[in-house]
């Protein structure tokens, strides 16, 4: 939404064109009796400031009925009295206002083409009418209002196009009104709105073709803004729609990420799924970072979830089919699971690089790497415990066994987790505090329990924990890595 969004929603006049036998001040003085400060409307509030800072105010006039702009009217009217003299103002959209004056089509195409000049720099114009008493109602001038962009609109947008994200605008002005504030702020092509209400199902499918096509959409009416987002959702697209007013309130709460900027209305910020809580647009360019960084979390922990539980469950069971023997007991399996999930609960706070492209709940691929990896640690757990079993005659010792496999499955875990929360190489970047101090403090307790032993657990030499260590470390961050970098890289890519 433009006004009030990617722009200031600060209406400033920027001049006046009156017509024959009128002033400035005649135009500045009727548009100001027909605006109510009550409304805090931004139009009301422009035509007030310029009135009464140019002298132009009337304060002898006493209010006796006013009609708020509305969709459907496209003006205001007050009826206003002055020293017992009756006076009916007007203002709104031109062509609305000049055909309640009585002129004619010839006449309206000339106010058109004066104010051309002006609507092309973005200006805004409105017409001026009134009647004094019963007489007819004249039409005083036009007035051109400029509401300029903020600062960061034209840096948002563009950081939002690096991130993969189409910005469109939606607008009530004319359409070159919009085609110059696209302009500003680095858009392209501005269509109509009316232009996108097709009943038909060919015109239906026209129109989206079009809300896809078009950077913009000028003249819209509050229903149009629901009927965008609608369009693009049925072409299968995410839409985000940001907003403040109450009449953007249906199209905030139809997209799947309805924003409410700072400042907006309690309808806005009741309808919206985010509310902005600083002026300006920056913080949407962190919120959709933190979204892709919440997925990456999200991805790391299903792949570990995977290949732990293909790890630990075909590690018990494979190794009893061949020993004849659980080789880990439930108090090793439940120090296990604790151990892990304080590692597991630390992956929220991990450092993680949100992707430049938007994502998918697509995790197929990513299940195929943590099937592929838990499979790959299961066999070279094994092939240690094949290892230990011979060379550390830990079938004579079920204490030993059990204290064994409770590291290697512990230390494979760990490392695991170090290569799992990159999709690149593992160096890519470093763990978050919290998750690098879960990850040694398991190590250092998995050793301790090893050199010392607990309960049922019997103490190892402090080598065979050593070799356990190395061992775990050099087969998930060597080989596993290389894997896993190549694999995710090929399926996601695909």
């Amino acid at each position: 939404d433009k006004t009030g969004t990617l722009t200031l929603n600060r209406l400033q006049l920027a001049g006046t064109l009156p017509q024959p036998g009128f002033t400035e001040k005649d135009v500045l003085q009727t548009a100001a009796l027909a605006s109510n400060e009550a409304n805090a409307d931004p139009i009301d509030l422009a035509f007030l400031q310029a009135a009464r800072s140019k002298g132009a105010f009337d304060s002898r006039a006493h209010m006796l009925s006013f009609q708020p702009f509305s969709a459907s009217t496209r003006r205001t009217e007050a009826v206003v009295d002055i020293s017992g003299r009756t006076m009916r103002c007007m203002k709104g959209a031109l062509r609305t206002v000049a055909e309640a004056a009585g002129l004619n089509a010839t006449a309206i195409a000339q106010l058109e083409q004066q104010s051309e000049a002006e609507t092309s720099k973005g200006m805004r114009v409105l017409a001026v009418a009134r009647a004094d008493g019963g007489q007819a109602l004249r039409l005083i001038g036009l007035a051109f209002l400029y509401d300029p962009p903020r600062a960061d609109s034209r840096q948002l947008i563009d950081e939002l196009r690096a991130l993969g994200i189409k910005v469109k605008m939606l607008t009530g002005d004319a359409l070159p009104v919009a085609s110059e504030m696209a302009r500003l702020l680095g858009l392209g092509r501005i269509i109509r709105a009316p232009d996108l209400r097709g009943e038909q199902p060919k015109e239906m499918k026209d129109a989206t073709g079009l809300a896809e096509s078009a950077d913009g959409f000028a003249e819209v009416f509050p229903e149009d803004k629901f009927l965008v987002v609608k369009r693009l959702q049925t072409s299968g697209h995410v839409v985000g729609m940001t907003g403040d007013g109450v009449n953007d309130a249906p199209a905030l709460r139809q997209a799947e990420v309805g924003i409410a900027v700072s400042g907006a209305t309690d309808v806005a910020k009741g309808a919206a799924s985010a509310v902005l809580t600083q002026q300006g647009l920056a913080d949407i360019i962190q919120l959709v970072r933190n979204g892709r960084a919440i997925y990456q979390r999200v991805l790391t922990w299903v792949v570990n979830k995977i290949s732990r539980t293909i790890l630990k469950s075909g590690f018990v069971v494979i190794a009893f089919l061949v020993t004849g023997k659980f080789v880990i007991s439930a108090l090793a399996m439940v120090l296990l699971m604790f151990m892990t999930d304080f590692v597991k609960i630390a992956l929220a706070t991990d450092n993680v690089h949100p992707s430049q492209r938007p994502e998918t709940w697509n995790i197929g691929p990513l299940v195929c790497v943590a099937v592929v990896l838990g499979v790959l640690m299961l066999a070279e757990a094994l092939a240690l415990l094949v290892f230990g079993w011979h060379r550390f005659a830990l079938s004579s010792s079920d204490g030993k066994l059990q204290t064994f496999t409770f590291q290697t499955l512990l230390f494979f875990a760990l490392f695991s987790i170090v290569s799992i929360r990159e999709r690149r190489a593992f160096w890519a970047s470093r763990p978050s505090t919290l998750l690098g101090t879960a990850l040694v403090a398991d190590a250092l307790i998995c050793t301790l329990i090893g050199i010392h032993g607990l309960a049922s657990l019997r103490p190892l030499p402090l080598a065979q924990s050593g070799l356990i260590f190395l061992y775990a470390g050099a087969m998930v961050l060597g080989p596993n890595d290389l894997i896993k970098t190549w694999l995710t890289a090929r399926l996601t890519r695909s």
